[in-house]
């Protein structure tokens, strides 16, 4: 597997791990990472530091039942480098209770790797919201 062809595997497993709401996978992979999210200002460094993040995003009703689409994802790295960049568009899709499907959000992923004993890893990544949809009706 290529240098690209495995970041872009990094990037897409985050949303496969979300959507299954497979909290710890999630976190793990910002183990070594710094994880900063324009929508709040949060600027939070390690797994143990994002992870409240994700919690409560599970417990708001997020993962489980959404999906999350990652395209445009460009790859910047060098033959033979050890660090790398990348950056996608992610659009959210949430199921609605009455089984339809809505746009819940969108934004972009800029993200910084560094390659460790020929894995690559998160070194950082800036999470930007640009557009929502209508937020999903709660239930009570």
């Amino acid at each position: 597997m290529s240098d690209s062809e495995a970041i872009t595997a990094l990037v897409h497993s985050y949303a496969r791990l979300l959507d299954a709401g497979d909290i710890d996978g999630v976190v793990a992979l910002f183990e070594h990472s710094t994880w900063r999210s324009l929508p709040n200002g949060s600027v939070l460094h390690g797994s143990d530091a994002i992870r409240p993040v994700y919690e409560r995003l599970m417990a708001d009703g997020g993962g489980i039942r959404t999906r999350h689409l990652l395209t445009n994802v460009s790859i910047d790295v060098e033959p033979g480098a050890v660090c790398a960049s990348s950056h996608s568009y992610w659009t959210v899709l949430r199921g609605g209770a009455a089984g339809g499907i809505q746009i819940a959000l969108s934004g972009q992923y800029t993200d910084a790797f560094e390659k460790v004993d020929g894995t690559w890893r998160f070194t950082d990544r800036l999470i930007t919201t640009d557009l929502t949809g209508e937020p999903a009706p709660r239930s009570e």
